[in-house]
C-alpha cells in the first residue's frame, strides 16, 4: 500500500505538471515571500540566496486531522501558504479526514480540478454538472475519483469507521467556496430578499439558517 500511495502522488505531480491551471513558471523556482508587501498574481519571490529545503517541505499531512466539529471532517491543506516553494509550480495537495457520518459539504474550487485517492474507509462522492446532473459513486481504499474544476462537489462518509483521502490540485492555491457558508455567512451579508427568492423560503427560515453559521461566542 505504501508503494501504491507513493506512485499515486508521483502520478498527481506528473499529470498536473503538463496541465497547469496556474501561469507557467519563468525560472527554476520562485519561493513565495509570504511577508512581501508587493501584490502580484500569486506571490513575490524570495531572494534565491535565501531559499532552503524547508521551503519545499511540509509534514502536516502525515497524521489524521481532528474531526470533532459540526461537519465531522477536516481539510488540511498543503498549498503555497504552507509550502512556499510551490509558488508558480501549479500543484498542491490536501488531506481530508472524515469521522463516521462526516461530510465535506458541497463546495467548489474556482482555480483547480481535484483528484482524490482514498487512504482508508469508504466515501460517497459526487459532483453536479452545469446541466444539473449529479455524477456520483461510492469509492473505497485505493480508489481514485476526479472533480472537474469549478463544479460543485462533495464527499460523505456513510460508513461506521473513519475515512481519509489525499487530494491533488493543479493549482498552488485552488481556493474553496463552501456553498452554504458562502451564501449564508458572507460579510457583508447577502440580502435576505435575494436568498428568500432564490431558495423559495421566507425570511424567518433565512435567519434560522444564518444563525447556524454565525461565529460562536
Amino acid at each position: 500500500m505504501a508503494a501504491l500511495k507513493a506512485l499515486l502522488l508521483l502520478t498527481f505531480a506528473s499529470v498536473f505538471a503538463v496541465s497547469l491551471a496556474d501561469p507557467d513558471l519563468l525560472q527554476d523556482v520562485c519561493v513565495a515571500d509570504l511577508k512581501s508587501a508587493v501584490k502580484v498574481n500569486g506571490f513575490a519571490c524570495k531572494d534565491s540566496a535565501n531559499i532552503s529545503a524547508d521551503d519545499f517541505f511540509f509534514a502536516g499531512l502525515a497524521k489524521p486531522g481532528l474531526t470533532n466539529n459540526t461537519f465531522g471532517s477536516l481539510v488540511t491543506g498543503a498549498n503555497v501558504e504552507k509550502i512556499p516553494g510551490l509558488n508558480t509550480l501549479g500543484v498542491s495537495l490536501s488531506r481530508i479526514d472524515y469521522a463516521p457520518g462526516g461530510v465535506n459539504p458541497p463546495h467548489t474550487h474556482p482555480r483547480a480540478t481535484e483528484i482524490v485517492f482514498v487512504l482508508e474507509g469508504e466515501l460517497d462522492v459526487g459532483f453536479i454538472t452545469t446541466a444539473n446532473v449529479l455524477v456520483a459513486k461510492t469509492i473505497k481504499a485505493g480508489e481514485v475519483f476526479a472533480f472537474p474544476r469549478g463544479l460543485v462537489h462533495f464527499q460523505k462518509n456513510n460508513g461506521k469507521v473513519a475515512a481519509a483521502v489525499i487530494a491533488g490540485f493543479n493549482s498552488q492555491l485552488p481556493g474553496t467556496q463552501s456553498i452554504a457558508a458562502t451564501l449564508f455567512a458572507a460579510t457583508p451579508p447577502v440580502p435576505d430578499n435575494v436568498l428568500t427568492k432564490a431558495f423559495q423560503i421566507d425570511t424567518e427560515e433565512v435567519d434560522k439558517i444564518k444563525s447556524k453559521f454565525a461565529p460562536k461566542k
